[in-house]
Order: structure tokens, then C-alpha cells, then sequence
């Protein structure tokens, strides 16, 4: 099939601007790669599966990370040439973010469901999603070729979650590509053209960037109204700068410039700008000539959910730490650091992330595509202190927490003095989705994690969803692990801030040899502090070298110790050389020893090696998170 040429300009009534979403593991990817087949932009030599996946981290862990965007060419029923701008989205919950921001450049969305597993957690938030942008839904069963697809099933499902007819709900096999002509028809039929007005000044939402090495940033762009060309000056709202466009084109798969972009078209535009804070996710772009009088919205800015310090093993790869995480904020808005420092790892930065997979992710794509050595501390959520004296403080790091062992707050002055009268920790609405047979084992695992129950509803005779209040803190380390083993796969999870709560909750210090080690505190609840401390005492006990001298590892809440290791000294036979003889010889060359020990521990300094930090640190987690 031929790809006819890319037009000049195209008419918006031709235009259809729509995204794929769905739970992660339900073909998203896969849906993609055939259209883009279909539509012949990709030819069958060139093709690979994933094929939008870019990121080697992506295909590796078979996941999108990264939202695609893509012009495909299309001749609907009606023998008119139509313009087809998909966008492939994530399904994990940490990215969320990039589903929130493709849907602000769609009219409609495809509502992808695995017909063997039917609609899952992470199906619901994005299905919300889409109601809350005002997109025109289109309901898709994938899998279908599958032996254990119960595609009539699942379709009634589907229509009662969104209020339509069960054979509305198209039927396709992203991997023979059956049904996908007649999903493309439906796209051309049921999403509505833009509606932007193409004789008004310019104005285009920047949805995504990326940074290139010798081109500068890229960015990535919905045209809503008016028209930009090549060679136009172009004026950013937000921050005022001005740039001559070097290049205008669109994505089809692969970079195509044009003349120009028009209202309702989805592209990209390079003006050669190196300043990574120029090009920011949610500004408007305007011409300089024409300039409009009010920008377009934006984007809901994200709030952070986990905090963790990301701090380089070697000191002076500092500079290069910060210029990767500035590129790489260009390219994931939802990323948040500020500069801090650690009595034990250094300079170094504080990061805010939307999940723990979000976490493991930024840091992987900073080793491997900036080439840095990273540590990262322990993840950890934003608590509110309140002190006795009213004064308030936001905790995003245990050595922040009032009172303690800790050797002083990492941002001067932030510790009003005084006792805490109070601590609150965020909250969620987590939404487990599951097999009724699990009901029992699901609600075991979420009250033993201090949840409380706000709901359960039955989908269909099987299925149910179980809505549990949470904390915050519970979740990010190894619930989903459990709840995924104690329902033997089947359950899947989502979860939304839902404010905060009081609790008591305390900061477990490690002290070495009585002096605290700022990185591997850790603010708990009371309950489980005396398990914690244990558990990094016996720990650290096996990845710190033996010294010369005894040193013990202490866990206290304040001045109490609640659980202590000790690494035993290295000793040296000084008795080798006497054979025979008195024994108050050989007690006066041990008491000699034992001086020289002694004196040793006073002014001996415990040398911790940086893997040492590194394996403790490590989030011990473990297992696949994709939710």
C-alpha cells in the first residue's frame, strides 16, 4: 500500500486526533504496530514489534513509558483521504501524568480491555480520565484470538461500565490484525474533527519534548488554533522567549517536516533552543508576529507521591547529575528535585516521584542514557509535623524530622524547636480489583497495612472491586508484590491521594559507633519500628567490613535503643611469637592490644563502603510493579 504525500495543508474535517488506553499487558503496544502497518507508514521490513517503544528500557521490560505520537494516512468508507494522529499511551499507574496530557490533545479515545482478563484497575482510572477531557469513547475487546478469550463476557461487562450496548463493543486481535480495518473506520466515524479556528492567531499546546544533542529541544505539539510555519518567528507565553522555527513537520512514524502546521494537527517544532527551561510541557506557542491574546491552559501540574535522594558514587559527577536531570525533566514533566545534601553520600538531590516504578525507571534511563553511577535512599512519602507551638513542617526527608538523633535538617532553619504535637501522612483511595474467590485475602493484606474498607461492589458474579482508604507509605514498598502473590496474579491495583490522616509515627536513626548515618533513617509507624531496626541492623552488619576495632550499629527512636548489631574487630595474633614461656608475658601483650583498641574507637573513624550504602539502600522490594 502507498503512503500518499503529506499535503501542504490539511483540511481540519479530515483530521481525527485520538490515543489508545488500557491496563498495562492488554496490547496497547501491539494494537499500535498493527495500524501503522495497516496504514503502510511502516513498511513490513522495517517493522518490529513495539515498534513506538523506543526506549530500550521500554522493550525490555515489555511496558510503555514514554507517550508516541504518530500521523497515520487512512481511506475511510466514504473514499475520502483522512489524517489519523494516534498516540500510544502507558497503562502503569505512576504514568498516569503522560495519559492525562495525550488526552488533552485528543478528541477521542480507544478503550482497549484483554478479552481474556476483562476490565482491570488501572481500565477504570483511565476510562475516568477520558470522561473528565470530554472524549468520544470507543469500547475495544483485544485478544480475541486467544483460547481463553470470552469475548461475549467481558463485552457485557464493558457496556455496563460505560452505558452502552454490548455489541457496540468492537472485537479485534492486535496480533493477526483482525477487526483493526474496522476499528479505523470506527475512529473515522465517531471522533469528531477539531474544532479549532483556523483564521485565528496561533496558538499550539506543547504536550511533550525531548532533548537533542545537536539539534536542541524538540518539541512536541497540538495546533488547537491558527497556522505556524517554517522560518516564523514564534513566541513561547509562559516565559516570553522568542525563536525563529528552524523546522516544522510531523511524526509518521518518523520525523517528516512540513511547510507549516494547521489548526487541529499534531507535530513538532525545532527552533535550536539548548535551554532545557524554554520548552516547558504545558505552555502555549504563538506566533511573535501575531501574537495570541490568552494561552491555552496547560496541564494540572503532578504532585509528587514518593521522595527519594538520588546522589552520584562518585562527588564529581555532580554537575553532570544535574544537566541529566534537567534534560530529562524535558522529556518527564511529572519528575520534581531540588538540590540537597548528606553528611554521609554528599551533594546530591532530593527527587519526587509519582510511584516506585516512576522512581526505578528515572533512575535506570539516567544510568544508562547519561552514563552515571547512582545511589539512591530509601523512598519515602511528604508528612506535615505541627509542634507544640503551632509552627509547621513538610517533611520530604528523614533527617528534616523534628527531634532525633539526626545530625541536623538538610535545609538550614527548616526545624522550628519545640516537641511535636502531631504528625500527618497522606492517604490514597486504592482500588483493588479481583476474583471474588480472593475477597478474603485482599481484605487481610489491606488491614494489615492500616487500611479501612470504604467499599466493595460485585462487576459481574466473579469479579469485584474492593476500595480501601490507605496510607500512603504502606503502598509504595511491597504491597503490590503481596497482593499479587496472594491472589496468584489476578488482582490488579490503582490508587489517588485522598488527603491525610494522623498518625503516630516515629524517625528510626542508625547510629555507627553512636554518630547517626543521616541516609539510613527512615520515619516509620511505631508499630513496625522495632522491625525495621532490626532489619537494617542485621543488614548493615553483613555489608560493613570488619575494622580494627569493635564497632556496634545501633536503631533508636530519639535516646532509646531498639535493636543493636555489633561487627566484631579484626584481631591480630600477637601471641604467634611466644612459644612456651610465663603467661604474664602473653596477658601483657594482650592488655597492650587492648589499649591500643581502645584507643583506636576513640578517634577511629568507621569507613562505610559506597556499595555498602548502595546494597542498603537498594528499595528490597524487589519483583515487577507494573500495575
Amino acid at each position: 500500500m502507498s503512503v500518499p504525500p503529506i499535503p501542504a495543508r490539511t483540511d481540519q474535517a479530515v483530521i481525527r486526533n485520538f490515543c489508545i488506553i488500557a491496563h498495562i499487558d492488554h496490547g496497547k503496544s501491539t494494537l499500535a504496530d498493527r495500524m501503522l502497518q495497516l496504514t503502510g507508514v511502516v513498511e513490513d521490513r522495517q517493522m518490529r514489534a513495539q515498534y513506538l517503544d523506543r526506549m530500550d528500557i521500554e522493550r525490555e521490560r515489555g511496558i510503555t513509558i514514554k507517550s508516541q505520537a504518530v500521523r497515520l494516512p487512512w481511506r475511510g468508507r466514504d473514499g475520502r483521504d483522512y489524517v489519523l494522529n494516534l498516540i500510544d499511551t502507558p497503562g502503569h499507574v505512576d504514568f498516569s501524568y503522560e495519559v492525562s496530557r495525550s488526552l488533552a490533545a485528543c478528541e477521542g479515545a480507544v478503550l482497549l480491555v484483554d478479552a481474556a482478563q476483562g476490565i482491570e484497575a488501572q481500565t477504570l482510572a483511565n476510562l475516568y480520565l477520558a470522561l473528565d477531557a470530554g472524549l468520544h469513547l470507543i469500547p475495544v475487546l483485544n485478544k480475541i484470538d486467544l483460547p481463553a478469550a470470552q469475548p461475549e463476557r467481558y463485552a457485557a461487562e464493558l457496556a455496563r461500565v460505560i452505558g452502552c450496548q454490548p455489541p457496540d463493543v468492537l472485537r479485534v486481535s492486535a496480533k493477526t490484525g483482525e477487526g483493526v480495518a474496522e476499528l479505523l473506520n470506527a475512529v473515522v466515524a465517531q471522533v469528531p474533527a477539531p474544532a479549532g479556528d483556523p483564521d485565528a492567531p496561533a496558538r499550539a499546546l506543547i504536550f511533550d519534548s525531548i532533548y537533542d544533542t545537536y539539534r536542541g529541544v524538540v518539541t512536541y505539539v497540538r495546533m488547537v488554533d491558527g497556522r505556524l510555519h517554517r522560518r516564523e518567528r514564534t513566541l513561547m507565553l509562559s516565559t516570553g522567549a522568542v525563536h525563529e522555527t528552524l523546522e516544522v513537520g510531523v511524526i509518521s512514524p518518523e520525523p517528516v517536516p512540513t511547510e507549516g502546521l494547521a489548526a487541529g494537527e499534531v507535530g513538532y517544532l525545532i527552533t535550536g533552543v539548548k535551554d532545557v527551561r524554554q520548552a516547558r510541557v504545558g505552555d502555549t506557542v504563538t506566533s511573535a508576529a501575531r501574537p495570541a491574546a490568552e494561552p491555552l491552559p496547560g496541564y494540572a501540574h503532578p504532585k509528587p507521591m514518593v521522595f527519594s535522594g538520588l546522589y552520584p558514587v562518585d562527588g564529581d559527577q555532580y554537575p553532570e547529575l544535574r544537566d541529566a536531570l534537567d534534560k530529562l525533566r524535558l522529556n518527564d514533566a511529572s519528575l520534581v528535585y531540588e538540590p540537597e545534601t548528606s553528611a554521609a553520600l554528599g551533594f546530591g538531590f532530593r527527587c519526587g516521584f509519582l510511584g516506585l516504578l516512576h522512581m526505578e525507571i528515572v533512575r535506570e534511563r539516567l544510568e544508562r542514557e547519561f552514563g552515571l553511577a547512582l545511589i539512591s535512599t530509601a523512598p519515602n512519602v511528604v508528612y506535615r509535623v505541627v509542634m507544640d507551638s503551632g509552627a509547621e513542617v513538610t517533611v520530604t526527608n528523614p533527617s528534616e524530622f523534628p527531634g532525633g538523633n539526626a545530625g541536623g535538617p538538610a535545609r538550614a532553619g527548616a526545624i522550628p524547636p519545640g516537641k511535636v504535637a502531631a504528625v500527618f501522612e497522606p492517604v490514597v483511595r486504592a482500588t483493588v480489583l479481583a476474583p471474588a474467590d480472593y475477597i478474603g485475602a485482599v481484605m487481610e493484606l489491606c488491614q494489615a497495612r492500616r487500611g479501612v474498607l470504604a467499599g466493595m461492589e460485585y462487576l459481574s458474579e466473579d469479579r469485584v472491586e474492593i476500595r480501601y482508604t490507605m496510607p500512603l507509605s504502606e503502598i509504595i514498598f511491597d504491597f503490590f508484590d503481596q497482593l499479587k502473590s496472594r491472589t496468584r496474579g489476578y488482582a490488579s491495583l490503582d490508587y489517588e491521594p485522598a488527603g491525610e490522616q494522623e498518625a503516630d509515627l516515629v524517625k528510626v536513626d542508625i547510629l555507627l559507633q553512636g554518630q547517626p548515618v543521616d541516609a539510613f533513617s527512615q520515619i516509620v509507624h511505631a508499630d513496625k519500628a522495632r522491625e525495621y531496626g532490626l532489619a537494617m541492623t542485621a543488614r548493615l552488619k553483613e555489608l560493613i567490613p570488619r575494622q580494627q576495632f569493635e564497632v556496634p550499629i545501633q536503631a533508636a527512636i530519639g535516646a532509646r535503643v531498639i535493636a543493636r548489631e555489633t561487627i566484631r574487630a579484626l584481631r591480630k595474633d600477637v601471641l604467634a611469637k611466644c612459644y612456651g614461656g610465663d603467661i604474664t608475658r602473653k596477658r601483657k601483650l594482650l592488655e597492650k592490644q587492648k589499649e591500643g583498641k581502645k584507643r583506636m574507637k576513640m578517634i577511629g573513624r568507621v569507613e562505610v563502603p559506597q556499595e555498602a550504602f548502595a546494597a542498603a539502600l537498594s528499595a528490597e522490594q524487589g519483583g515487577d510493579r507494573r500495575g
